[in-house]
């Protein structure tokens, strides 16, 4: 009788071996991204959001994965991850993916090959960005496709809210749900520090003030005891002067 062996574990590589960004602006745009939408969901713990993480959606086919520049999962926990198995996350596909335009991803890659792939396995939303002209193309699928949207400036994302503007290079000129222009990661930066430099004010001054009060307390503590040591001297001087009489 042939024995049969189990199949051999099938590898899904983490990475390619390429950079993650092909230059600073794509880099910069993808962390601007990345970061403002994970600000903007940051009380919610089912909305997953990462930049360059492959995506498997097939069990059993390594082979076939792209690596978005930045997708948004909803429904999924938030939390690190090697890669993105669809099988092990609900099978829910990402439902938002962005590319940059760069000199390894040419738009008209990011238009044929790359759209083939997010419209095949389940993407409803498709943005790419060209920091060269400063302009968006967006795709909403539409019966199973991923139709092209027909005026970007304005448009705002089914699922995000965001409100998409013309760009300039690393400002991709993407607006909140409140209606602020997404910072780039240097502002956020600076303003993060601001905002522990204030933190930091605000317990130094609450530090100040209890230690004041503090003092207040004791003041008051050594006054009482002053005043009722001198009253009980008061008391004792007219005992003794009644004594006297």
């Amino acid at each position: 009788m042939r024995s049969t062996l189990p199949p051999p574990d099938l590898e899904y590589p983490e990475t390619d071996g390429q950079p993650m960004a092909s230059n600073t602006i794509q880099a910069e745009v993808m962390m601007t991204l990345k970061e403002n939408l994970e600000a903007m969901f940051a009380d919610r713990d089912d909305v997953f959001i990462a930049i360059d993480l492959f995506w498997y959606p097939v069990k059993g086919h390594p082979e076939i994965r792209h690596a978005p520049d930045v997708m948004v999962v909803f429904g999924r926990p938030k939390g690190h991850r090697r890669s993105y198995k669809q099988w092990e996350e609900g099978n829910i596909a990402p439902q938002v993916v962005f590319e940059v335009v760069s000199e390894s991803n040419s738009e008209q890659e990011l238009e044929q090959d790359k759209k083939a792939f997010y419209e095949l396995h389940g993407a409803e939303e498709y943005y790419i960005y060209n920091p060269d002209t400063g302009r968006w193309k967006g795709f909403l699928r539409q019966n199973g496709r991923l139709v092209e949207i027909p005026e970007m400036e304005g448009w705002v994302s089914p699922r995000l809210g965001i409100r998409f503007e013309r760009g300039q290079e690393a400002d991709p000129g993407v607006y909140d749900t409140e209606g602020n222009r997404f910072a780039g990661y240097l502002e956020l930066r600076r303003a993060l520090e601001l905002a522990i430099e204030r933190e930091r004010a605000r317990a130094e001054q609450e530090r100040l003030l209890r230690e004041q009060e503090r003092q207040r307390a004791e003041q008051e503590r050594m006054l009482r005891e002053q005043l009722a040591q001198r009253l009980a001297e008061l008391e004792a001087e007219l005992r003794r002067l009644r004594g006297e009489e």
